[in-house]
């Protein structure tokens, strides 16, 4: 099995250089394909766009992703999966011979094992809701579907293969991920996404059941690590290696840690279920202004951009705990803001003028 996995490695670490040797002039395009598929983007730009436009649809995208890199999370701890910038300094396959030198990048020196790839998984699962929502909308029944629909069809699924291959070669290419973790990521992200389809609670489920949920997944989580490090399994071996591999120290982030990435997906989660059960969401979102496109067009833009100031806002790193508490707040407020709070105070704001104009 080691043997095997070896081999395995090498063509990955192999592939890895090759890509680096004749790309070499596609490594910001690269970086900045692994910035934006970072599922960060898809609670700060996304969930806004398609919550005011579609809420089933921005319900569903939350609901994905978060249980979808919660999933991620669970199965890395279970595959113990390497990484190959740290895999190829560490492993004595190379004993006899001379390793394939590879290149590290600002994004490269993730701390959580690689197996199956987070960034790979999320952009499936993510793009995988949009795609079918849009499909949804242009569709209808399928008695009365269109060439001009089939058209679509295609040009759609070809967008959304294009954009996993362009993941899973940007996140090779940094030396993040194997070829084999890429796509099992990605694989893995649609048969979340695909699932959630047919999950219709999500959608009207209580402040109880969101908060029923969060503590579930925390719960889990936090009993199946000391579950593990009472058998002897420290499944925080990863940090070590990444700290002794990686070229710039600077590089090595607590944001990429597997708790970290838990806090602020379960942050988001709970923030979504005070928002949508908040009276502030009732009161402007659901009521008559809520269904008026200039009202939606201002959530979206205002949304944005106070997300994007918000996002600003890093936690200090230098205590963990802190860091990790401060990290679910900033996520639970991601959704107050943009389905309560945001839409109220614009909603208030709009009936005022429409007084002054009368």
């Amino acid at each position: 099995m080691e043997a095997n996995m070896n081999l395995l490695h090498d063509l990955g670490v192999r592939t890895t250089h090759w890509l680096q040797q004749h790309f070499q002039g596609s490594q910001d395009l690269f970086l900045f394909i692994s910035y934006a598929a970072d599922l960060r983007n898809a609670f700060f730009v996304l969930f806004p766009i398609w919550f005011h436009f579609s809420e089933a649809v921005g319900i569903r995208l939350i609901w994905v992703a978060v249980i979808g890199d919660w999933l991620n999370l669970v199965f890395k701890w279970i595959l113990f999966g390497e990484r190959p910038y740290w895999w190829v300094h560490d492993t004595d396959y190379y004993n006899n011979t001379s390793a394939p030198e590879i290149q590290q990048f600002p994004l490269t020196c993730e701390t959580g094992p690689g197996s199956p790839s987070g960034h790979a998984m999320g952009a499936a699962g993510v793009y995988y809701v949009m795609v079918v929502a849009l499909l949804s909308a242009a569709g209808g029944k399928k008695q009365s579907r269109t060439f001009g629909y089939w058209v679509l069809w295609m040009v759609l699924w070809t967008g959304f293969w294009a954009v996993q291959v362009c993941v899973c070669l940007s996140r090779v290419f940094i030396a993040a991920h194997f070829p084999h973790q890429v796509i099992a990521g990605v694989f893995s992200g649609m048969a979340v996404a695909k699932t959630f389809q047919h999950v219709r609670c999500i959608y009207h489920a209580s402040l109880h059941r969101y908060t029923g949920i969060t503590l579930f997944l925390f719960s889990f989580t936090i009993g199946f690590y000391l579950l593990l490090r009472v058998l002897g399994v420290d499944l925080l071996w990863t940090l070590e290696k990444a700290q002794r591999w990686c070229s710039h120290p600077e590089w090595v982030h607590i944001d990429t840690t597997p708790f970290a990435s838990l806090l602020r997906n379960l942050g988001i989660l709970f923030g979504l279920g005070l928002a949508v059960n908040s009276h502030m969401y009732k009161k402007s979102c659901q009521g008559k202004q809520g269904q008026q496109l200039p009202f939606r067009l201002g959530c979206v833009t205002a949304s944005l951009l106070i997300l994007h100031i918000f996002d600003a806002f890093k936690p200090p790193s230098h205590m963990q705990l802190l860091f990790y508490a401060l990290s679910f707040c900033k996520s639970a407020a991601v959704p107050l803001a943009t389905v309560s709070l945001i839409p109220y105070c614009l909603s208030h704001l709009m009936a005022t003028q429409d007084k002054k104009a009368a």
